[in-house]
């Protein structure tokens, strides 16, 4: 259709990297492509810690359950929730801020998600891979301590950029018809059953046919084993009291 769709819809998550870094004015430049995302009422609820330390980037692999890439990629890259810059600096001016708010946490999540998606963007469209790295929130206070990050500021996922090693096959999505409802909410039972079938043969495919598996039975342990919750509570003890 055009260049950016189409770069849109062949995103792949690389976790195979050369040994070419990301240079310095890069990295810089990517970053200002996503402090260009949207930002609620102009907050820009965020800060990115480029983890340069080798042995900084070891400890997160395995905090973030034994991802070796981590350590591998060109850079990496911890993305921030950051309500701690906003309030200062509102209360700078004399305003009684309140903290602690849930929709101060929504807010610094959703800023961040936003402008992280633009850094992969831009990153992609340059010839580099990504990788998001959620695994971080495994050992969330373990991974503040490390990047010495104070109240009210939360890691929300890390980033893996580089050089690709490999290119993978396109991983499917859902039917467009699953996704976009007209007026109202309707049932996508049959679309989600169709998809299933889609996966199937797309795991049958990708793994030589080890992988039986299919997109409902992958989701089965992000809702019954893989839940983190310790993140209630560590969420509180940063200052997002969810009030």
């Amino acid at each position: 259709m055009n260049p950016v769709i189409d770069l849109l819809k062949s995103h792949r998550s690389i976790r195979k990297f050369t040994d070419q870094p990301v240079s310095k004015e890069l990295l810089k430049e990517l970053i200002r492509a996503g402090q260009g995302a949207a930002t609620s009422s102009h907050v820009q609820a965020y800060s990115v810690i480029h983890v340069k330390n080798s042995e900084n980037r070891q400890k997160v692999a395995e905090l973030a359950g034994g991802q070796a890439y981590v350590s591998t990629c060109g850079a990496f890259l911890v993305f921030c929730a950051d309500m701690k810059r906003p309030t200062d600096a509102a209360e700078h001016t004399g305003a009684q801020v309140v903290r602690g708010m849930t929709e101060q946490l929504l807010v610094a999540t959703v800023d961040t998600a936003l402008m992280a998606q633009n850094v992969a963007i831009a990153a992609e469209s340059i010839g580099l891979g990504i990788c998001y790295i959620g695994g971080i929130r495994n050992n969330p206070q373990q991974i503040s301590d490390l990047f010495s990050l104070p109240d009210h500021v939360y890691p929300v996922f890390g980033m893996c950029l580089g050089y690709p090693a490999d290119q993978p096959d396109v991983k499917p999505r859902l039917p467009v018809e699953a996704i976009l409802k007209e007026d109202t909410y309707q049932d996508d039972r049959d679309q989600v059953a169709a998809f299933d079938e889609t996966m199937h043969a797309y795991y049958q495919t990708r793994s030589s046919g080890h992988k039986d598996s299919t997109w409902s039975k992958n989701l089965t342990p992000l809702f019954s084993t893989k839940l983190r919750s310790h993140m209630r509570n560590f969420l509180v003890k940063r200052g997002f009291e969810l009030k």
